[in-house]
């Protein structure tokens, strides 16, 4: 511990001291420093809304709002506060002769960081602030911590995350995102739910973890007895809803992968999955700009933002390649026959890091197509038309059936999700999952094989549509940020020390 972390935990220390005392002190004369409600009327950004000196005469509106404490100042028989919730800050303004010595007199108990409640009328300051002039106060929480610094105290991103409740009091920026991230997935449901869709909720724990190719996390079930897996995916249960007669499903989902964690990736991540029976890969590209112009809309007020010092525009069409095409415009190469050879040597021209092992061709393309194509496509794009080898859940094109019908949306060099014309020939998709099993053996993330899934299909599943889009890294561009953990509340950390500690034991 260097000296100044020591100065600052003495600090920090006697703060804590000084506000027990005063809460002790408070108590003792009868004043309680935690009561259960407050009458609020206003917001402080309401208040300020309310107040009028267009007429003749100012009109008087009483409030009464609430919030926290977030500064102060003194001016002999007056006194000034900032007070902070939900909606924005209001000043609170404190007369001796108005509110009585004694209330008055309690302000001196008052911390930055307390919240309290106040009653009072408006008006106008001669500096043009709209101002509460209290008439009543009273403690609602006293806290016993000090807030930091605002532009010091919380400065390093390690520890905004780990106190994210601290980063959204004294950063302004990190509210927006909070705020923006919500009402766009509230937009995202209006879309869907105007299409008739069904909001519907599948197993987070589940006895084989399919839907996708990931490393999943595992777990005991005591009163069972049997392993069950947290969820990489909810592809397969969403589809049993198709095949149940729930044509039109969608389900924001937590998902968990045990995997690295990196600017884009966290092991615990929110994804929208939507399925509409009787459409195909084409209805999904349309229902995606849908969603990400209504989502854009809503954070921002418009659907063309600035990403990166560069403009994005969701309110048009998106750019549309084909997978080996845009492969080929790169390399110069036409890798659509699969000759692993040649797609190995144009991995090593173009200087691709490979897993090590001996990674099938399918690994091979993913891990070269990401490096040369996908990093450099900025704009909205849909990449279509994958190979068949890299999509065991797809329908495969009737023209090129070593091809399927998917896509993938790319913004920003980011992929923001997949979709694609579901395969439900039972037949086909269990010999696909077999192909998976086989791959196993030079690939770490290959899909299982459902018996219980396949089972279902074999009632009968109609054709459909399917499209999941990852709502953490939308919510990057969609509110300019370029970390995953900025846009989730309290993200993945590595534990303080380095090692995770037992909550069961003694500190």
């Amino acid at each position: 511990m260097t000296e100044d972390t020591r100065t600052q935990a003495r600090e920090e220390n006697d703060q804590i001291r000084f506000r027990q005392e005063k809460r002790q002190r408070l108590e003792a004369e009868g004043i309680p420093v935690f009561p259960s409600a407050y009458p609020v009327t206003h917001t402080a950004a309401e208040a300020v809304a309310a107040f009028s000196d267009d007429g003749d005469e100012p009109v008087s509106v009483r409030v009464a709002v609430a919030g926290r404490c977030v500064a102060k100042r003194k001016m002999g028989k007056a006194s000034f506060l900032q007070l902070q919730d939900r909606s924005g800050k209001v000043q609170i303004y404190f007369k001796r002769d108005v509110v009585g010595e004694d209330v008055y007199a309690r302000l001196t108990a008052l911390d930055l960081g307390d919240f309290l409640g106040v009653t009072g009328t408006l008006f106008r300051t001669r500096t043009g602030e709209i101002t509460v002039e209290a008439a009543e106060w009273t403690f609602l929480s006293k806290a016993m911590r000090p807030l930091p610094e605002k532009w010091h105290g919380l400065a390093d991103k390690e520890l905004r995350f780990r106190q994210r409740y601290l980063d959204l009091v004294v950063n302004e920026e990190s509210r927006r995102v909070a705020v923006a991230r919500s009402r766009m997935i509230s937009a995202m449901r209006r879309v869907l739910d105007s299409h008739d869709f069904l909001e519907v909720e599948t197993p987070v724990l589940q006895p084989i973890y399919g839907g996708a190719s990931a490393r999943p996390f595992r777990t005991e079930h005591n009163a069972l007895g049997v392993s069950l897996f947290l969820r990489i995916a909810n592809e397969l249960y969403l589809k049993r809803c198709l095949i149940g007669g729930l044509e039109r499903v969608y389900e924001f989902a937590k998902n968990f992968r045990n995997e690295g964690m990196d600017r884009t990736h966290q092991p615990e991540f929110t994804m929208v999955e939507i399925y509409q029976a009787y459409a195909d890969y084409r209805a999904g590209m349309a229902l995606t700009e849908e969603l990400v112009a209504a989502a854009c809309e809503a954070g921002n007020g418009t659907p063309k933002i600035e990403y990166q010092g560069r403009e994005l525009d969701f309110g048009k069409p998106w750019k549309r390649v084909t997978y080996f095409g845009a492969l080929e415009e790169v390399t110069g190469a036409d890798l659509s026959d699969l000759d692993e050879g040649r797609i190995r040597e144009m991995c090593r021209k173009h200087h691709v890091e490979l897993p090590d092992g001996n990674p099938s061709a399918a690994t091979l393309l993913d891990n070269l197509f990401s490096d040369v194509v996908q990093d450099h496509l900025f704009e909205p794009t849909f990449v279509m038309d994958q190979p068949k080898i890299m999509s065991p859940l797809s329908k495969q094109k009737p023209e090129a059936p070593h091809l399927v019908e998917r896509f993938e949306p790319i913004v920003a060099g980011m992929e923001m999700g997949n979709g694609f014309s579901e395969l439900n020939d039972p037949t086909e998709q269990r010999a696909r999952f077999e192909e998976q099993l086989r791959l196993a053996d030079r690939d770490a993330d290959t899909m299982v094989l459902d018996e219980p899934f396949l089972r279902a299909m074999e009632h009968g599943m109609p054709p459909a549509s399917g499209l999941g889009l990852g709502i953490d890294r939308l919510m990057m561009v969609l509110t300019g940020t370029d970390q995953i953990r900025e846009v989730i509340l309290f993200p993945a950390m590595r534990p303080e020390g380095g090692q995770a500690s037992d909550p069961k034991e003694p500190s």
